[in-house]
């Protein structure tokens, strides 16, 4: 029998002796792996709270870092289409986000820190429409001087717009890798690598997706071909562009990306939103008739008798004229503003002559004042140069036919001393307009100053395109950035008289294209047969005194130039025979019949809508993959399709043909579209066009 002994408190350890009891130390090893298996499953507990909370937070921040239709990781972004395909994919090249730092608050998504600092980064969702998604994009250095970079992915599309390049493709062909660079306005005649003179920054994809790079950013461009991407990049160093007066160079990279239904509907949204609209359609004469410049027959060697002559033939080949183009050079130095009495010794009377004979002339003008003219000595005196940094001392630019002061159009003063001539000239002569030549900001130099500070070299570039808004109605610019209001034509860069895509024949119609989706649809397509610069030109032989471009590309060039806004010849149709003189009578008259006509109602309906007059075939075929990338046929408003012969030595050539009904030049019908046409015959005299049949 046993019993119950109470224990004292403080007598435990010696009631139990050395060691205790056998049945107590019996109990104790028992209960020891109960004891570790409550301590496991309060550990394995623990974990599951643990993993739970982590999966909740997980959740939540997943949640966080979504938008409608977008997803942001600390490497970049992607947007859905409603099929949850990837249509647009941006890489924060330059620095990761610490998503710690982000946060969401209705429908603005932004982070405060980077891998490299305190930043501003946000992306504001805004549907804007039904079928329109938009997505403004901003990081902003707050600490940091570095480069910001993005580079935004293919996506197994086609891209369309950026810029006027020396080899256009259409749709984009970026080639090799190349580091960013200045994205301004640039000479592609002088430097094949550049930018061009017409750009924006703008581009628009078949995924139906379109960017706008903000006017703010100090942006450069660049591209891999072998990671398909486009690079966009904000930088101050080592690089022309400034910050604002007053504040740090703290480089911020801020665009908008939008989504829309189709491509087509989405740039007529992009243009509608974001670029300014011309205010007035230019003569109409200049759309119907041809324009006549002297500068590819004669350059600079032309005189008052060439031009009379010039006028004469003109009439005498039964050749109609908006008007006659009075190319460089007609003054005695570069920067002056009347006649070399040389060269022109009656100058009055000639266009006295030229007026009673029919003839319209305009002049050629341009911002330079070489240091050996008369009025380089005034312009500095009067402050009206671009100076150097300091601010002490006008800068001197070489340009292509000499060194001299390039007026600083920011500079109320030098736009009101240059305007004065120009209007001079139009009172003294009768003179009707005048072709404003260059105006890129690579004839500025690399560090310059400026009456206005300009934090975007580009900038440059639209105060000299307002130089032509009182002269608008024929007057012709070669550059453009935010210049879409300027009610003129814009005439891409001087050709060479070749066949291919290095600014050929194969050229312009990429080119039109792209300047066309970047809100310039006045365009004049340069000179037919291109300018025959020795040494640049497919020759055939010559006229005894010029190098003739070869006869075929000529002749396939006029007949393309018949289909664009405006035609402009310079080496003459007589220069070859009476062959190619009827070619051109021929072709004249379609312009003015058939061309025209419809080119001045589209245009009228560009004031208000910015459509192009020009559009590619996707315009009217936006599920058509086959549309997206043909890039020697066009439309003229949605129904006169054209497919120019564009390679030597052949009279045929394939068509495609997007779905619908279409009625042939030569009164086929074709009905079960879409459909390829291939090895279509097209005389050396003919050029295959269908219209649309409702």
């Amino acid at each position: 029998m046993y019993q119950i002994v109470p224990v004292a408190p403080g007598e435990h350890q010696a009631a139990g002796g050395a060691g205790g009891s056998p049945l107590k130390k019996k109990m104790a090893h028992e209960g020891r792996p109960m004891v570790l298996a409550g301590m496991l499953g309060c550990v394995l507990v623990l974990a599951a709270v643990v993993a739970w909370c982590y999966y909740s937070a997980s959740l939540r921040r997943a949640h966080l870092l979504k938008a409608e239709l977008l997803d942001l990781d600390k490497d970049g972004f992607v947007i859905h289409n409603q099929a949850g395909a990837v249509i647009f994919s941006m890489t924060f090249s330059s620095g990761t986000l610490d998503l710690d730092s982000c946060s969401k608050e209705g429908n603005i998504l932004s982070c405060t820190r980077s891998d490299s600092g305190k930043l501003n980064f946000f992306i504001q969702t805004v549907r804007l429409k039904d079928t329109v998604m938009c997505y403004r994009v901003r990081w902003e250095e707050l600490q940091s001087q570095h480069s910001v970079e993005h580079a935004m992915a293919y996506n197994d599309s086609h891209w369309y717009g950026g810029a006027e390049t020396a080899t256009q493709h259409w749709p984009i062909r970026m080639q090799g890798e190349q580091e960013p660079q200045p994205f301004i306005t640039g000479d592609v005649y002088a430097n094949r690598n550049a930018f061009g003179g017409i750009l924006e920054r703008y581009w628009l994809s078949s995924n139906a997706t379109a960017i706008k790079i903000n006017d703010s950013v100090p942006f450069h461009l660049g591209w891999s071909e072998r990671d398909r991407t486009l690079r966009f990049q904000a930088r101050y160093q080592d690089s022309p562009f400034r910050p604002p007066e007053g504040q740090q160079a703290l480089p911020e990279l801020s665009y908008r990306v939008c989504v829309g239904s189709d491509v087509t509907s989405i740039h007529k949204y992009m243009v509608r939103r974001y670029f300014p609209k011309p205010i007035k359609v230019p003569s109409p004469e200049v759309f119907k008739q041809p324009l006549w410049s002297t500068w590819a027959l004669h350059k600079t060697a032309v005189t008052q008798e060439k031009l009379l002559r010039y006028a004469s033939n003109i009439t005498e080949y039964g050749f109609t004229c908006s008007h006659l183009e009075l190319d460089d050079r007609y003054t005695a130095d570069y920067g002056e503003f009347d006649f070399d009495p040389q060269k022109f010794p009656n100058a009055s009377g000639m266009f006295d002559e030229l007026r009673e004979d029919g003839f319209q002339v305009s002049l050629w003008t341009h911002p330079f004042i070489n240091y050996d003219s008369i009025n380089f000595g005034v312009a500095v005196e009067k402050g009206l140069f671009v100076r150097e940094p300091s601010g002490e001392l006008p800068a001197l630019v070489r340009w292509w036919n000499g060194i001299g002061g390039i007026l600083d159009f920011t500079n109320p003063e030098a736009r009101e001393w240059y305007a004065s001539h120009l209007r001079a000239m139009k009172t003294r002569y009768d003179v009707t307009s005048f072709k404003f030549d260059a105006g890129e900001t690579s004839y500025l130099p690399r560090q310059f100053s400026t009456l206005v500070p300009l934090s975007d070299p580009s900038t440059f570039t639209r105060r000299y395109t307002e130089m032509a808004i009182p002269f608008s109605e024929r007057a012709e610019l070669r550059v453009g950035y935010h210049s879409q209001d300027i009610s003129c034509f814009f005439r891409i860069i001087d050709r060479d008289s070749v066949w291919g895509y290095e600014l050929g024949l194969k050229s312009i119609i990429p080119t039109v294209l792209t300047i066309s989706v970047l809100g310039y649809q006045f365009v004049l397509p340069d000179m037919i047969g291109g300018n025959a610069y020795p040494n640049r030109t497919a020759a055939a032989g010559s006229d005894g005194k010029n190098v003739l471009p070869d006869r075929e590309l000529y002749i396939r060039w006029l007949e393309l130039s018949a289909f664009m806004p405006a035609m402009q010849f310079s080496i003459p149709p007589w220069a070859y025979d009476n062959e190619v003189v009827q070619i051109a009578q021929k072709f004249t008259r379609l312009h003015e019949t058939l061309v025209a006509p419809r080119v001045l109602e589209l245009a009228g309906k560009v004031l208000d809508t910015g459509d192009p007059i020009i559009r590619p075939l996707w315009w009217i075929a936006n599920n058509d993959e086959a549309a997206y990338k043909i890039d020697s046929q066009f439309l003229i408003g949605d129904s006169l399709m054209v497919a120019p012969v564009l390679e030597p030595g052949k009279q045929e050539r394939d068509i495609y043909l997007p779905a619908g009904r279409w009625r042939s030049y030569k009164g086929e019908h074709f009905d079960k579209g879409p459909m390829y046409l291939t090895d279509y015959p097209v005389d050396l005299d003919d050029l295959a066009y269908f219209t649309w049949v409702h």
